[in-house]
């Protein structure tokens, strides 16, 4: 089983969309997928369709008490672990806790037989809940928008990246993916030259389509579902492959 945290401290970089699509598409694969929600804004679990998940469904009682892995929710040929709002509240539970930032880490051994890949949706910060998922990660996956905040936010990923290492020794990042990516405008050009200077491993950029991203989450279908060969689909498909390289999995083209 390998863990990747999909991490950015910064909101809107297309953290949730990379689990869940590139989840979806690995689990179409064959391989057995867990999806964890650790935002308790909870996106990927909305986006998946699954609406009022209970507090007990989350990672709320792992994180504050050390409770086993919460029993997963089946969801379009994936396992969720899924979040609400009120998971914030395990960010000053876990304070005081010995131990608690490990707690994830711990839970994910006792299920290790049971999953070939568990991909984590980190929370836009740098809190307990994603200290929790940075180290129970194997590696991370870092998406980057093509923007001018893609670009003032690589100092502070590269800080928190120094800071896990010390729960996680070894943490390193399998890929960089730049996102957001709009070929026409000279700033994007601009800013995806800066990361294939500076950045490596690093995916292709993966185009601005909003619409399709937009309209499938509000389906609460990955998009390999909700519109099948779309070229959305296909940009998908062409980082799943990427991701899928980076941790030494085989798929088919």
């Amino acid at each position: 089983m390998q863990v990747l945290t999909v991490f950015n401290h910064a909101g809107g970089a297309g953290k949730t969309s990379i689990v869940r699509d590139v989840g979806f598409e690995l689990a179409q694969q064959g391989l057995r997928v867990l999806l964890i929600d650790l935002d308790p804004q909870a996106n990927l679990t909305a986006w998946l369709g699954v609406a009022e998940p209970s507090l007990e469904q989350t990672v709320f009682d792992l994180a504050t008490e050390g409770a086993p892995l919460p029993h997963p929710i089946p969801v379009h040929g994936l396992h969720l672990v899924p979040s609400q709002v009120d998971l914030a509240l395990a960010e000053t539970g876990m304070l005081g806790v010995p131990g608690s930032q490990l707690f994830l880490q711990q839970a994910l051994r006792d299920v290790a037989e049971q999953y070939d890949l568990v991909m984590i949706d980190s929370p836009p910060s740098v809190g307990q809940l994603a200290i929790l998922g940075a180290a129970a990660a194997d590696r991370l996956i870092v998406p980057i928008p093509t923007r001018t905040k893609g670009l003032n936010a690589l100092p502070g990923l590269q800080k928190a990246t120094g800071l896990y290492r010390r729960l996680r020794p070894g943490l390193g990042v399998a890929l960089y993916v730049p996102t957001m990516y709009d070929a026409r405008r000279t700033h994007d050009r601009e800013v995806l030259s800066y990361l294939q200077a500076h950045l490596t491993p690093l995916a292709d950029p993966v185009p601005e389509r909003a619409a399709v991203w937009l309209d499938s989450t509000m389906a609460g279908e990955p998009v390999g579902r909700y519109k099948a060969g779309s070229p959305a689909h296909q940009d998908v498909l062409r980082l799943t492959a990427q991701v899928a390289q980076a941790i030494g999995v085989e798929v088919t083209a």
